[in-house]
């Protein structure tokens, strides 16, 4: 129940970095206040000053930053602390006790040398005067409550040995085991299975309830922030855009950046053939009829069914192919137990088709991909591309047929050399398979492939670093058509990226389709994208293809109670 009295206030904060002598702004007098038991969310793009504003309220900043203006004030049982200009003794006792963060990265932000359970125990000795012994059951008890299965393994595990979702409750469990007035949860459900990521928001949700915390919600996707939050604030560049109730920001958002926003995730009541933009919201007075204009009607989609099952050949078909990695040795070295990450699958894509596999972490969707393209090898079964069989190629045949069949991975920052520059990048595939005649008519088509995914020739001189999440997953768009491939798996390649750059990295791989006739193996968790973006659609359960069909039967007809299940978790 939401009271008068804030919790905390943010008044008119404003927040520079010193950059190569300059300096700039990152936050403009943004205003917002935070009420007890109230769940507030915090939405915009990736730069819109959301875990700027975070980190200003733990003071967490880094040293080039510096606040211009503003105050952030704390309301601890009647005592007004600003938390700008607090010592650093108030500050180290409302870190972790009064207000905790939850991070979005669960991977980077433990201490990868120690147990989670170490890790955690840790915040429980700083802040309280208890024992060891003590301070272990408060863990394990926490655990519990955050549901992770198994406590005692999870306590003696490293970080590297849990899931992407056991992480996030392992953070969850440290932010809480203070009980904070205020929990910061700064996209914690970012990349997570959509099942994962329901339990998460249901677990933060049952917490503020029980706990009676405060919890500010930061996430670029408004669908999470609709499942979750009360109150919602709209950032873009640094300033607030929008204040609102979540229920009156979905009917009636007056700014047309939050219009963007909510517009180009994905819809499910009917089909697109492209998304519409933030950028389309803010160019135009009314953006309603050029929305419209971009519904497909279902007859269209089944006519472009039939035309692709009469008219395309098959590019790709794989057929009974399976792959086991070793799960236990003894003490020997030789294999005793092994994990059977794809069992018995077959699929085949056709020239032009777009199908989509979709599924849970660790359900083998990966596995397939990169067993399709030989970068490990199958256990059994045939891959055979443009007739030919992959499986029996020697390497220098492997190696020619490579450009003819690509992957774009879900990391962009970690597939690209991060001393090599961009140009450079783009240009290497060209060069070691020697197309066209010499190095500047190389360089001339590394400008055009930039251009063509809407980035500048001048771009080609900057390294990885200097480019956004979206940009560089660009970047690794144009390499993998350097090749002028005819086949690409796309592994997650949108999952990370924020909603409106994710519609525009979608758009462009619908437009690249169409220009070279290319044809995707989509892989995702995210079952509205799939049912966007792909003709045809496999869902993948513990290694095997559990339902198979096109994009509309599967979201609107499905079968099978693990895709009812997956169909269920998406936000809506």
């Amino acid at each position: 129940m939401i009271t008068k009295q804030a919790i905390l206030s943010i008044t008119d904060l404003s927040l520079s970095f010193a950059h190569d002598g300059t300096e700039k702004r990152a936050l403009m007098n943004v205003s917002f206040e935070l009420f007890p038991q109230e769940i507030l969310g915090i939405v915009g793009e990736s730069g819109s000053g959301k875990s700027v504003t975070a980190l200003s309220i733990m003071q967490l900043l880094s040293p080039q930053a510096k606040i211009d203006g503003g105050s952030i004030v704390f309301n601890d049982n009647g005592r007004q602390i600003n938390l700008i200009n607090a010592d650093e003794d108030d500050l180290c006792s409302i870190r972790g006790n009064d207000i905790s963060m939850v991070f979005q990265e669960p991977m980077s932000s433990l201490n990868p040398s120690q147990t989670c359970g170490k890790q955690v125990r840790e915040a429980v000795l700083i802040h309280n005067k208890v024992g060891q012994s003590e301070a272990e059951d408060r863990v394990k008890t926490l655990f519990e409550k955050v549901e992770l299965s198994d406590v005692d393994r999870i306590y003696t595990s490293y970080p590297h040995q849990l899931s992407g979702g056991q992480l996030q409750r392992v953070m969850i469990a440290m932010a809480l085991i203070n009980h904070p007035k205020i929990i910061i949860a700064d996209e914690p459900t970012t990349a997570l299975d959509v099942t994962v990521q329901q339990s998460i928001l249901r677990l933060l949700k049952n917490i503020s309830e029980e706990y009676k915390s405060s919890i500010i919600f930061i996430s670029h996707d408004l669908g999470v922030i609709k499942q979750i939050c009360d109150r919602v604030v709209v950032m873009q560049e640094g300033e607030v855009k929008e204040v609102d109730t979540v229920e009156h920001i979905f009917k009636h958002a007056s700014h047309p950046y939050t219009q963007g926003l909510i517009a180009c995730r994905p819809p499910f009541d009917k089909r697109m053939v492209r998304l519409p933009m933030v950028s389309d919201f803010l160019q135009r007075n009314d953006a309603l009829p050029y929305i419209e204009g971009l519904t497909q009607h279902n007859e269209e989609f089944i006519n472009h069914l039939e035309y692709i099952e009469k008219n395309a050949r098959p590019l790709l078909q794989i057929s009974g192919v399976s792959k086991s990695f070793v799960k236990r040795r003894n003490f020997f070295g030789k294999a005793i137990e092994h994990f059977k990450a794809v069992d018995d699958v077959s699929l085949q894509v056709r020239q032009g088709e777009i199908v989509g596999l979709v599924g849970e972490s660790g359900c083998g969707k990966s596995t397939l991909g990169r067993v399709i393209l030989r970068l490990i090898e199958a256990d059994s079964g045939s891959i055979h591309f443009e007739g030919q069989d992959v499986r029996a190629m020697d390497r220098e045949t492997l190696r020619k047929l490579r450009k003819d069949f690509q992957i774009i991975f879900q990391d962009p920052y970690s597939s690209l050399n991060p001393r090599m520059k961009i140009g450079d990048a783009i240009l290497e595939p060209m060069d070691i398979h020697h197309l066209y005649n010499n190095k500047n008519e190389r360089k001339e088509r590394v400008v055009e492939l930039l251009e063509l995914v809407g980035l500048d020739a001048d771009h080609m001189v900057r390294y990885p670093h200097q480019f956004s999440g979206g940009q560089r997953q660009r970047i690794c768009i144009a390499r993998t058509l350097s090749l002028q491939p005819k086949f690409i798996v796309c592994d997650e390649s949108v999952s990370a990226l924020d909603v409106s750059v994710q519609a525009q990295v979608l758009n462009l791989l619908l437009d690249l389709k169409d220009k070279f006739k290319l044809s995707y193996l989509f892989i995702s968790h995210d079952i509205g994208v799939i049912k966007f973006f792909c003709d045809n659609v496999l869902v993948m359960k513990d290694g095997s293809i559990v339902e198979r069909g096109n994009a509309e039967d599967i979201f609107h007809r499905p079968k099978h109670a693990y895709t009812q299940k997956l169909i269920e978790a998406v936000p809506k």
